[in-house]
């Protein structure tokens, strides 16, 4: 009987680093899928050649098609900007929250954001199965890191005490969005970023000046 050669390796399970690569392509198959051919005309079996993978490789990560449909949307915000340290952010409100914006701004004036909004937006009345993901992987997670940030007692005590802390954060997203019908419909027609920077700085003041005490 041979013996073995030394350089003989086994197959073994793959590394934590080659999962989160292929788990990350999965990711990426699906998006561009998505915003090509819309959220309900994909089917699993697509994104599964697509990336590669058996579906229930899909079901077993994600549970299923609005599950990675979540993935694809916290994939696009962390490549944009990071929200996750506002809860602890001992910088003064004016610098955490121009940095929030500025971060949130790229992401809505993203190409790819767009995109997706316009799959959602022209699907989610017959698939409530996509607007409920679209809202789970996206808004719901700012609006409750934005709810954190404001009721921590050291902002609060900024705010005037006539201001309702639950309309805060929608106010503060509107204020970022400026005008977003006008960016779907003539989207050649957006100002160039440095004249946006300065829309979005005139649209943050006006947010302080109505709700901080000492603006």
């Amino acid at each position: 009987m041979s013996t073995p050669s030394p350089c003989t390796k086994s197959a073994g399970r793959p590394k934590a680093s080659e999962v989160e690569a292929r788990t990350q392509e999965l990711i990426e198959a699906a998006g561009m899928l998505f915003l090509k051919n819309g959220y309900t005309k994909v089917s699993l079996e697509a994104i599964a050649r697509q990336a590669r993978v058996a579906v229930r490789t899909i079901y077993v990560k994600f549970g299923g098609k609005a599950g990675l449909l979540r993935a694809v949307l916290a994939s696009r915000r962390e490549r944009l900007f990071d929200e996750r340290a506002m809860e602890t952010d001992s910088r003064p409100l004016r610098v955490v929250i121009d940095e929030f914006a500025a971060g949130f701004h790229a992401l809505l004036c993203s190409h790819e954001a767009m995109a997706m909004q316009r799959v959602v937006i022209a699907e989610a009345a017959t698939n409530p199965e996509l607007a409920e993901a679209f809202y789970e992987g996206g808004p719901r997670l700012t609006r409750e890191t934005l709810a954190r940030y404001f009721a921590r007692s050291d902002i609060r005590a900024q705010l005037r005490d006539e201001v309702p802390l639950a309309l805060l954060p929608t106010h503060l997203i509107g204020c970022i969005s400026g005008d977003p019908i006008g960016r779907f419909l003539f989207p050649d027609a957006e100002p160039c970023n440095e004249e946006a920077q300065r829309q979005l700085k005139a649209r943050l003041e006006l947010f302080y000046h109505g709700v901080l005490k000492h603006p």
